[in-house]
């Protein structure tokens, strides 16, 4: 697989790991089960479901597109990336690596909305969907702050394709909400012991994916700062 390719399944698999991780699980769940209470068609849950998805996706896609070319627009900042940003690589990843062990623990501002605004935007059908998925997607956490601005722009920076592997990991992100907002549409009723698992599941491949953060950081920084060659 080339680096073309691994740049995308990196990204699909940041907003995979984003999406299940527990604070963004637990809104995802929120905000689909609060839509599903207000339609009654199976169909219309579906397609509610797949607004806020799609919703997640566009509100990464912007943010991720106008960081990366407001800096890639600067021929200074431009420029020093060029020249700096393999040595700047493997402190990141450490750090993201630290944050998803929460070795390193922060809180970030949430984005909060009233019951008010909940019934106006479940009630206004699929655009209220789409809206809600946007504005979810910008209360970042801890953990998928990490893997956003820490992964996913560093990636997209020296990538050929880098303005879409934002949109590419809102995909990601949206897959479990997609499934689940299927499994209520459908009457799924054993929804409670699948999150317990994919709990379980999350625990271990974020553990994994830090380790391997940490690896990768620390061969950068054996490269480009111990040994003063470019890797």
């Amino acid at each position: 697989m080339d680096q073309f390719w691994v740049g995308w399944v990196s990204a699909l698999w940041f907003g995979i790991l984003t999406s299940i991780s527990p604070c963004p699980l637990a809104s995802n769940i929120a905000a689909v089960s609060f839509l599903s209470k207000k339609i009654t068609h199976p169909i219309a849950v579906f397609i509610s479901g797949a607004a806020y998805t799609f919703g997640r996706m566009v509100s990464y896609a912007v943010v991720g597109w106008i960081i990366i070319h407001s800096i890639v627009s600067i021929p200074q900042t431009a420029m020093f990336l060029q020249k700096y940003m393999g040595k700047a690589l493997g402190p990141v990843l450490i750090a993201t690596g630290l944050i998803l062990l929460e070795v390193v623990v922060f809180r970030l501002p949430g984005i909060f909305l009233s019951f008010k605004h909940y019934n106006r935007l479940a009630e206004s059908g699929v655009p209220g969907a789409f809206l809600l998925g946007f504005i979810f997607a910008l209360a970042f956490c801890p953990v998928s702050a990490a893997l956003f601005f820490g992964s996913l722009i560093s990636l997209a920076l020296n990538h050929p394709g880098g303005s879409f592997l934002p949109l590419v990991f809102g995909a990601g992100t949206g897959l479990p909400v997609l499934a689940f907002a299927t499994a209520i549409a459908f009457g799924v009723t054993s929804l409670s012991r699948c999150f317990r698992q994919l709990n379980k599941i999350e625990l271990y491949t974020r553990k994994i994916t830090a380790v391997i953060f940490i690896l990768i950081g620390l061969y950068y920084i054996w490269g480009y700062w111990l040994q003063g060659r470019n890797l």
